[in-house]
């Protein structure tokens, strides 16, 4: 027998895709969410059966290919960066350039005096950079709003994740995706408020939302910018 945790492929007209089963004791009914990396996962609610769960799967074959028909609709990111090229700063699509004959990249008011236009990619050199600049701004502003909102933080580490912005643990560790340092300042607040209520309510229970709902409320503001450009980051 399956496991609830073992994958099924389901087919769609634009191909096939993943389903993850995910128990969860404290849901109260089966759902499905896309996730940012294309796959669905189906949560399975307490006296859940992977059985009922796939079959709940089956009858939101529709939904589910709609979903994924949107987001290939959307806009996705050139994988190459070259001068021109936009890229996200601070929320802002923003064209890469170079200046002195090319020995001065910049993307915006953000300069890279230490890397040169060669012709090659420039995703790679300015990626690390980027990443960088987040290493230095967002553990100290994960700080600042931890104590702010007087919640213990352990550490704040920042990391490359694929698939999430942040997440934390139960000792108080919070690890931030470095492409916050590319999304507007509220929207980064936002996920860094989200993972502090995390450090008291380490769920997404109505406590846990009651609770990052006081620590931001315009909180639905950001969820909607993430929803509908987070994919051109991730």
């Amino acid at each position: 027998m399956k496991s609830p945790e073992s994958p099924l492929q389901i087919h769609f007209e634009i191909g096939p895709g993943i389903v993850w089963f995910r128990p969860n004791p404290r849901a109260r009914h089966y759902r499905i969410t896309l996730q940012r990396d294309g796959t669905f996962r189906c949560t399975i609610p307490r006296r859940g059966t992977r059985t009922e769960a796939e079959a709940f799967v089956q009858r939101h074959h529709s939904w589910m290919e709609s979903r994924l028909r949107i987001r290939a609709s959307r806009p996705h990111p050139p994988t190459e960066w070259r001068p021109g090229t936009p890229v996200w700063l601070d929320g802002i699509p923003t064209p890469i350039t170079c200046h002195e004959d090319g020995r001065q990249v910049a993307i915006g008011s953000w300069v890279f005096p230490r890397l040169r236009s060669t012709g090659q990619d420039l995703r790679p050199l300015l990626e690390r950079e980027l990443r960088r600049r987040a290493v230095l701004d967002l553990p100290q502003r994960a700080l600042e709003l931890a104590a702010l909102h007087e919640i213990k933080v352990t550490r704040v580490q920042i990391r490359n994740q694929r698939a999430r912005w942040g997440s934390c643990s139960a000792r108080g560790v919070l690890s931030l995706n470095w492409r916050l340092i590319q999304v507007p300042a509220g929207v980064r607040d936002y996920v860094i408020l989200h993972e502090l209520a995390h450090v008291r309510h380490l769920n997404h229970s109505p406590r846990f939302w009651n609770e990052v709902a006081r620590l931001c409320p315009d909180y639905a503001e950001s969820e909607r910018w993430l929803k509908e450009h987070g994919n051109q980051l991730l």
